[in-house]
């Protein structure tokens, strides 16, 4: 099934419609005025389907966690739309996004500055139940043992504290969390990145095993390509601010088109000797531009090993299809 096919047959469940979020430079102590901003998501429009799990990549300060953030309204937008089953949110506040809340989580990217450290794990997991008045007393009590069931973990570990455990049993917890209201969507900002690379599958392998069992959709945020690809159906990859590639795994990885994505795939070994010596890599040059004053243009031209002067001179590249669902910003795709 290709993508458009996809797209047709299954329902949007999130839509992000040209966000942004930009943060004031202010300079001055006293009389502190505004001098800059800094653009950390500028402009990015995308569809997270119904039951996927849609990859965000990209180098570290690119925006991918500012983007998970303003999609839950953890961090509130400067401008544009996120749409939740066709509910606005941007404009939404009080109880009525509490409430909202019930049905979109987060997992933080570190499992041990998630968890407060003076709750034991009975009342983290088990604090979800309450706000949203879904469970007390017995009730919860029932319902926080089968959670750590679920994840994995002993039920009689809820009156241990955070710091007994390992960082993957921790991060097992925050999952644990996450699911107590039965949330449908989940932004999972880089859930595996603090871990043992022996507990980085395990978990990975559980939130595919909870995704099937329970209809979960995910954002899944990361900066290892090889586990993208392993967990996602798409993926998106994000530069300065902007999404500049998104396509299902398998028209990304055979076939990237932004040269950006090029030079990322290139950096990702492959466990066979042969192809690995064959392979050319793409070493990208300078630093990436500060997303105060990003480049006018094309934002990548800086660093672009295949750089033409329409890139320097005309407008940002539109973002389009170039079909079956691969979407691109670039000059040199048409």
């Amino acid at each position: 099934m290709t993508t458009t096919e996809a797209t047709t047959q299954t329902q949007t469940l999130v839509r992000i419609e040209h966000l942004k979020v930009h943060f004031p430079v202010m300079q001055g102590i006293l009389l502190q005025r505004q001098v800059g901003s800094v653009k950390a998501v500028d402009d990015i429009t995308f569809d997270v389907l119904q039951g996927e799990t849609l990859g965000l990549v990209g180098e570290s300060g690119c925006g991918k966690s500012t983007t998970g953030k303003a999609i839950l309204q953890l961090e509130r937008p400067t401008s544009g739309k996120v749409y939740f089953e066709d509910t606005e949110l941007t404009q939404m506040g009080g109880e009525t996004l509490r409430q909202q809340r019930r049905e979109m989580q987060m997992i933080f990217q570190d499992p041990y500055a998630s968890l407060n450290p003076r709750m034991t794990v009975g009342s983290i997991v088990g604090e979800p139940l309450e706000v949203h008045g879904l469970a007390s007393g017995k009730e919860k009590r029932d319902r926080v043992a089968d959670l750590l069931q679920t994840v994995g973990l002993n039920p009689k570990f809820v009156t241990r504290y955070p710091h007994e455990f390992s960082g993957g049993q921790r991060q097992r917890i925050v999952i644990a969390r996450a699911l107590a209201v039965n949330p449908k969507f989940i932004v999972a900002d880089e859930p595996i990145a603090a871990l043992d690379v022996s507990i980085q599958a395990q978990v990975v392998n559980l939130m595919q095993k909870l995704q099937d069992e329970m209809g979960l959709t995910y954002l899944f945020i990361a900066h290892d390509l090889s586990i993208v690809r392993h967990i996602s159906d798409r993926v998106a990859v994000m530069y300065l601010g902007k999404v500049v590639e998104l396509a299902d795994r398998v028209s990304l990885y055979e076939n990237p088109l932004h040269p950006y994505t090029q030079a990322l795939l290139s950096a990702v070994p492959i466990p066979d000797p042969t192809i690995e010596a064959k392979r050319e890599r793409i070493i990208l040059q300078g630093d990436v531009p500060s997303p105060t004053r990003p480049p006018q243009g094309c934002r990548f031209h800086t660093r672009c090993p295949y750089v033409i002067d329409e890139c320097r001179h005309e407008p940002e590249p539109e973002f389009k299809d170039t079909g079956s669902g691969h979407y691109v910003a670039c000059h040199l795709v048409h």
